[in-house]
């Protein structure tokens, strides 16, 4: 049995997981008329085609625990999904870190179409993935993970658990038609036998579509991905996700409910006491002298109209067109200093996940990005020109389920990468509302205030976050200026596809050469080669491009 619990054991102590996460204040009803949208938005369930309708659980009854093991070294908990409406099955057990409030879902499926062509059938038999009887780990009993065995035409899209190593019922779980499916891949890792990853031993991930963009038609079941270990002579098959046969922005809020939304959720987001270079407008930014220069005619810039009329439209990224700030120095001042009062944010709504979230992607305009600081060692750097640029964007992303409007994750964008944070690791405000925090000159993303280093363990760009009076409450102020499916009407400035600043040459020569003044010798070598390896969105020798040339419009975030 290995250092496992029973009944004779010492009570085990209580773990985040024990209890469940809950919104600071009560959401509001998406459908105030009491109507539900003919099954859109928040109704509870999605068609997918195919004779195949799915419905988000939240309910379960906990299976197994491990209590080693996993981030924090506090284990993990498999579930069972419980209360299925009638005529829904079981697709896959759930399964999360010890060290959060429980917050999670999986998707059950209800067979809609006619007899004889089922979405749904029962497998087959099962395969025994992973026990843990030979490990050592401290656990609740053990534990057994099964992968179901589909029939001909089917495919697994979920495991199932048990205290039992007899094979469970064929009964417990549901296989998919394989058209209904597509491939998956491993996301988060949740569990392992180790305090980190370790894929020479058995570990569990969270799964999600390989391919995923607003058109994409992949479905997250949910349900985890058991992985052997990687020298595993004859690993399991495969788990596949949903696919969405139908529209993917069927289930899609109206302009009414993303207004709701945002106003439940908009961010609030702190700049840091000392930070002088404030977002704005995009109109007040071209209101205040912002210029459009053309290649042919660099030394003839013109004045940009105020809701950018007079801006190239589509097309690449040339390098014939770029914008800058106005020759006079107070004006060119004024408008790198942004104006909060004046501040908006600008939203792009669009179906992720094959159209079972919603994302609802805050852009926020900063006319100037501020110099760097580096730290090495003990030691702070402030660079005098390096990671300056103009025409800053920076975004955040409110990913929220299209079953119930919950607020599922947000992205915090942080120069070119970001993270993820689940909603029971968001600090809110005002009810609901996301709490953010920007970068010191930098204006990178953050869930939490502090200091943030972005290269090595000794050398690195100071990412530094505070709260201050300085705050922007984007639900103040902003405006939705595309969602595809509601065939949103856009400002013609989204459409300018090349540069918001002109190139810049930096002085890195002489910036290194200043630092290594300051510099121990062990520390001058490191320093150099790190300097010569940042990324562009620091060095910003070319000019940022708009919202609408990021990778993150039509695709996932990174």
């Amino acid at each position: 049995m290995g250092n496992c619990f029973s009944s004779s054991s010492t009570p085990p102590k209580p773990l985040p997981i024990d209890s469940k996460f809950s919104f600071p204040s009560p959401l509001p009803a998406w459908h105030p008329d009491g109507a539900s949208n003919g099954g859109g938005f928040a109704s509870g369930v999605i068609d997918l085609g195919g004779g195949l309708e799915v419905r988000l659980i939240s309910s379960f009854n906990r299976i197994w625990t491990a209590r080693e093991g996993g981030p924090e070294n506090l284990g993990a908990t498999f579930f069972e999904p419980s209360s299925l409406p009638e005529g829904f099955f079981v697709l896959g057990y759930f399964c999360q870190t010890n060290s959060k409030a429980l917050f999670g879902f999986v998707l059950a499926g209800k067979n809609s179409g006619s007899a004889g062509e089922e979405a749904l059938q029962k497998p087959v038999d099962y395969t025994l993935v992973w026990s843990s009887e030979l490990s050592k780990i401290k656990r609740d009993g053990n534990g057994y993970i099964w992968l179901p065995t589909p029939p001909a035409g089917y495919r697994a899209v979920g495991h199932v658990v048990t205290v039992s190593p007899e094979k469970p019922s064929v009964d417990k779980i549901r296989c998919v038609r394989s058209d209904l499916t597509e491939e998956c891949e491993k996301e988060t890792w949740i569990w392992g036998l180790t305090k980190s990853i370790d894929e020479n031993r058995f570990n569990v991930y969270s799964s999600r579509p390989k391919n995923r963009g607003s058109t994409a038609t992949g479905v997250s079941t949910g349900a985890f991905v058991a992985l052997p270990p990687a020298e595993a002579s004859s690993p399991p098959r495969p788990l596949f996700c949903l696919r969405n046969l139908n529209s993917v922005s069927a289930a899609m809020p109206d302009l009414n409910q993303i207004d709701h939304l945002f106003q439940t959720y908009s961010p609030i987001i702190y700049f840091h006491p000392k930070e002088k270079y404030l977002p704005s407008s995009v109109e007040w930014f071209f209101s205040g002298g912002a210029l459009l220069h053309d290649k042919p005619d660099e030394s003839n810039p013109v004045p940009i109209e105020p809701d950018g009329s007079n801006l190239p439209q589509g097309g690449d990224n040339d390098g014939q067109f770029w914008l800058d700030l106005p020759a006079d120095e107070e004006a060119k001042e004024k408008l790198k200093n942004g104006d909060l009062q004046i501040s908006k944010v600008y939203l792009h709504v669009k179906p992720m996940i094959g159209g079972i979230f919603t994302d609802i992607g805050i852009w926020i305009f900063f006319p100037f990005n501020g110099p760097a600081t580096v730290k090495v060692g003990l030691i702070d750097i402030p660079f005098r020109k390096i990671g300056e640029h103009i025409g800053d964007w920076e975004h955040i992303t409110l990913r929220i389920s299209n079953f119930t409007g919950e607020l599922w994750r947000v992205y915090f964008a942080q120069h070119s990468k970001g993270e993820w944070v689940d909603a029971p690791s968001l600090e809110f405000e005002k009810g609901s509302k996301v709490v953010a925090y920007s970068s010191l000159n930098g204006h990178a993303s953050y869930p939490k205030e502090g200091l943030v280093l972005q290269g090595l363990s000794e050398i690195g760009i100071r990412n530094e976050t505070a709260k201050s009076g300085l705050m922007l409450d984007a639900g103040e102020k902003y405006t939705v200026v595309a969602a595809e499916y509601l065939a949103v009407a856009e400002p013609p400035w989204l459409n300018y596809t090349r540069e918001w600043g002109p190139r810049i040459e930096y002085p890195i020569t002489e910036e290194i050469e200043r630092a290594e003044r300051l510099l121990p010798g062990r520390l001058k070598e490191g320093f150099k080669g790190f300097v010569k390896k940042l990324p562009n969105e620091i060095l910003g020798e070319e000019g940022p491009t708009g919202p609408k040339m990021k990778d993150a419009w039509n695709g996932d975030e990174r």
